[in-house]
């Protein structure tokens, strides 16, 4: 609806999938949690397991924009639709999700890290539809954190950060995941940041070096909202933010 409302697209025809059947399930199982394209926010937010079953999710979705429209956005809408700031795709690309794409030919399994190819664009065809999203299992002595920053409560964010990593019987970040959105052309994963915290205790320190290394890899774009240099410190404050919470 909102590349209609700015006249970016101007299709023949609409089609509802209000009532094809399958696509608004939420199913918990050992290998993770699947989510239905139709699932909306406000179903995530209604489901009492999704707090231990993927409590990452679950926070994020409380950052999505506003009641009304976490009472009417889908998990499908916002993967297809794309948007580099927007929480699902975020989450999505950290936490290595699959997407399955349903098209005349059959379905396609698709990480969600190939998936985003820019602002608004995807490695979706015209004639394919997304299904559904798998997000791995989560175990439940992981540390994880969601830190946003907008303007407005419910504005897409000027920069979010979601981060989680496992910790060894030393105490040590194993295997850490650092997303980015709302600071580049799509979310995606930081490397140098995952790299400055893997094998550290995460205290002071290893946070500090995550975030610097975090806001030097981020090339954000400059625009009404904010400056790229604004952008890029604001990267940092989320990452400290963010792993301050998980390492709590």
């Amino acid at each position: 609806m909102p590349i209609l409302a700015f006249r970016l697209a101007a299709p023949e025809m609409l089609v509802d999938l209000k009532y094809v059947e399958g696509l608004d399930r939420i199913a918990i199982d050992k290998d993770g949690v699947t989510l239905g394209a139709k699932v909306r926010w406000c179903d995530i937010e209604a489901d009492e397991r999704l707090a231990t079953a993927h409590p990452l999710l679950a926070e994020a979705i409380r950052h999505v924009a506003h009641y009304q429209i976490r009472n009417r956005g889908t998990v499908g809408g916002s993967l297809a639709h794309a948007d580099p700031a927007a929480e699902m795709p975020g989450i999505a690309v950290t936490c290595d999700a699959v997407l399955t794409l349903a098209g005349p030919t059959g379905e396609r399994q698709v990480a969600a890290a190939g998936f985003f190819e820019g602002a608004l664009q995807t490695s979706l065809a015209a004639d394919e539809l997304i299904t559904q999203v798998h997000l791995p299992a989560w175990p439940a002595a992981r540390r994880w954190g969601f830190r946003e920053f907008a303007r407005r409560r419910g504005d897409f964010a000027l920069a979010g950060i979601a981060a989680f990593y496992d910790v060894d019987p030393r105490g040590r970040a194993v295997d850490p995941h650092i997303g980015v959105i709302g600071a580049s052309d799509r979310p995606r994963r930081l490397a140098r940041a995952e790299a400055a915290l893997s094998g550290k205790v995460v205290d002071s320190a290893s946070i500090a070096e995550a975030a610097a290394a975090a806001s030097a890899e981020v090339d954000p774009p400059s625009d009404i909202h904010a400056p790229a240099d604004y952008r890029r410190a604001l990267v940092a404050t989320m990452v400290e933010r963010a792993l301050a919470h998980a390492a709590r």
